[in-house]
């Protein structure tokens, strides 16, 4: 095989690995029992095509919630960039809560794949720990929050939110919600201290 087929069956595999991501995300979200052919069907794949990327539905679960993970842990250098710290924690977690919201039937997907209550392992987790780690310390440098928070710490103050009823009107609650996290994670901030704005 010459390198330029080579090279398009690659692009070929990686096209159709993500067309079935993108799909398996979608109806997954829908609902956790979603059979695999409908999901290989709408993806436009086979099914040898798709069991050679997931042979179960253990992996494709996890590979999602790997992705969708991932690119949430990718948003936070950009959000630094683009925001004041303190603007840029603020919106990612809005990002990651939304996230866990809208996509309640992902979370009972994987739920059922891992029979675990919460994270299914360090490999999906870790990125997003080491995201709000470096927003988190990007804010205790510039003074907007206050010193010593870890990433266990905002996970743990903000794991009620993933209770929301998907099924309500939930975003002003969200909004009301991770404003009540932020201003605790601003008090005592030495920004907020300096500035004279109650803390």
């Amino acid at each position: 095989m010459s390198e330029a087929t080579t090279t398009r069956v690659r692009s070929a595999a990686l096209h159709n690995r993500e067309r079935i991501l993108t799909v398996a995300l979608e109806e997954l979200s829908r609902s956790a029992d979603v059979p695999l052919s409908a999901i290989a069907k709408k993806a436009g794949v086979g099914q040898g095509t798709f069991y050679r990327h997931f042979p179960n539905r253990e992996a494709l679960v996890l590979e999602v919630y790997r992705h969708e993970m991932q690119q949430a842990a990718d948003a936070a250098p950009d959000l630094l960039q683009a925001l004041p710290p303190d603007q840029a924690l603020r919106t990612w977690m809005d990002r990651l809560a939304q996230y866990a919201i809208a996509k309640a039937g992902l979370a009972d997907a994987i739920r059922q794949a891992t029979s675990a209550p919460t994270c299914p392992g360090a490999t999906g987790c870790a990125p997003v720990f080491a995201a709000a780690e470096l927003l988190l310390r990007a804010n205790q440098e510039a003074g907007t929050i206050r010193a010593g928070v870890t990433s266990d710490d905002l996970f743990l103050a903000v794991a009620g939110l993933w209770q929301i009823d998907a099924d309500s009107d939930w975003k002003p609650r969200l909004t009301r919600l991770l404003d009540l996290v932020m201003n605790g994670l601003r008090a005592g901030a030495p920004a907020t201290q300096q500035s004279g704005l109650p803390s």
